[in-house]
């Protein structure tokens, strides 16, 4: 790779449990790098068993950034994850150190080499009153009401996601302006093309699954269920995006006795599993410019490129 040091940057993507954390760290440790975070569950302070985020043993071995650093009843948006990233960004780059963003997040890293919509921020009153109406009259009714404010946004959207259907709702009320609308305006990407290596990891999809079944089980005997019950015992809104992470619906049902362990544990693995099957379809859709490699090719690839 050609470029000039201000515009040099590794994006590490991949399904979970394919290997990125470890990819990251062993490239920060080997070029001088900064590993941020590019995964929206990781940045939860709440969350850093059951979203497996590095181990502090591991950040002790390079610089990590934007881990662990938002409380979960905070409703952290893409568009807030980025202005983050813009000023841990110019930090690295004042420090001379390589970025090196990772996660699984493929909005994120669509926002950091596309851009994003330019959606402001939505007041918590109207949040509130939206998903107050939500809990009382049901997604139905709410979808209805859309209808007749956004039918655009109404017409994509199914009559039971709640989460999507809230959201489109509660921009309209709050800004008078449809999503369909703000997202034509859009902020511009942090990373210029040029100078940019963009990496997906695509382990087998069998051994995948087994290592997303075996890690979380593993979660569950260092913790999680522990983590889980102190964020349930907070009584926050279900529909809050911590409260939605892979896995902790069906441990808060477990640990109110609704479900057994078992049960709650077969749920986090499928959900997660299904979640990884749509990681690989939604990076080959929207971001196809990301190189589809092994950790073994990516280990080669970045052994051979010149990236400091």
């Amino acid at each position: 790779m050609s470029s000039g040091p201000d515009n040099r940057a590794l994006l590490i993507a991949g399904p979970t449990a394919s290997g990125k954390s470890a990819l990251a760290l062993a490239v920060a440790r080997a070029q001088d790098g900064v590993v941020i975070n590019t995964d929206s569950m990781q940045v939860y302070r709440d969350l850093r068993v059951l979203t497996a985020r590095p181990t502090l043993a591991e950040e002790a071995l390079a610089p990590h950034r934007l881990y662990g650093t938002v409380d979960a009843a905070v409703n952290f948006s893409a568009g807030a994850w980025v202005d983050e990233a813009a000023r841990v960004l110019a930090e690295v780059r004042a420090q001379g150190k390589l970025p090196i963003f990772i996660g699984g997040s493929g909005l994120y890293f669509k926002a950091l080499t596309r851009g994003l919509s330019a959606v402001p921020p939505v007041a918590a009153e109207v949040r509130d009153d939206v998903r107050a109406r939500l809990e009382r009259d049901g997604p139905e009714a709410l979808h209805a009401q859309l209808e007749l404010v956004d039918p655009v946004s109404a017409a994509r959207l199914n009559l039971r996601d709640r989460a999507r259907i809230a959201r489109a709702l509660e921009v309209m009320e709050a800004t008078g302006r449809s999503l369909t609308d703000w997202h034509s305006d859009g902020l511009p990407p942090l990373l210029p093309p040029e100078g940019v290596t963009a990496l997906f990891l695509t382990p087998e999809r069998d051994e995948l699954y087994a290592r997303i079944d075996a890690r979380f089980e593993r979660m569950l005997d260092e913790g999680a269920l522990d983590e889980i019950a102190a964020l349930a015992a907070r009584g926050l809104d279900p529909l809050l995006p911590a409260m939605k992470a892979h896995g902790v619906p069906a441990l808060i049902r477990h640990i109110r006795s609704e479900i057994s362990r078992d049960e709650a544990a077969e749920i986090g693995r499928a959900d997660t599993r299904h979640y990884a099957k749509r990681q690989f379809t939604w990076f080959r859709h929207q971001l196809p410019e990301f190189e589809w490699v092994t950790v073994e090719e990516a280990m080669r690839t970045l052994e051979d490129t010149a990236l400091r």
